[in-house]
């Protein structure tokens, strides 16, 4: 049984990479469809400005055009399975223009991702300023 349960969490553990890196493709791409299918509806996404936004206006304000990506990179990821829910955290690194400015910013990022059925969803995010 324990074989069958570390090769789950594995497999899930693959997926879930699979998904964040879709996520940080989507961001720098701006791409709303693709952000709108890795969140779920419950979504809870923090700033680390301590700026909340549910998955509307998350979508809405990641794809406005206001900001523009050059680069993310997501530094030394780790992904823990925890029954239906995946803890991931990493080190964020991002190269920006935003309202015309280029930004650099280095952040902690916490991501819950959750099996809803058989998809994993980004269910809640928060970001500490390092």
């Amino acid at each position: 049984m324990t074989l069958n349960r570390d090769h789950a969490a594995t497999a899930d553990q693959e997926t879930v990479a699979q998904k964040v890196e879709a996520f940080r493709l989507a961001q720098i791409a701006a791409d709303s469809r693709a952000l709108s299918a890795l969140c779920a509806d419950e979504l809870s996404y923090s700033h680390s400005n301590g700026f909340l936004e549910d998955k509307a206006a998350f979508v809405a304000n990641a794809t406005d055009g206001k900001t523009v990506f050059q680069s993310i990179t997501y530094k030394d990821p780790t992904i823990r399975i925890v029954g239906p829910a995946a803890i991931v955290r990493f080190h964020w690194m991002a190269e920006m223009t935003t309202d015309g400015k280029k930004v650099a910013n280095s952040l902690h990022i916490l991501m819950n991702w959750q099996k809803q059925g058989h998809e994993w969803k980004l269910l809640s995010r928060s970001a500490t300023k390092l």
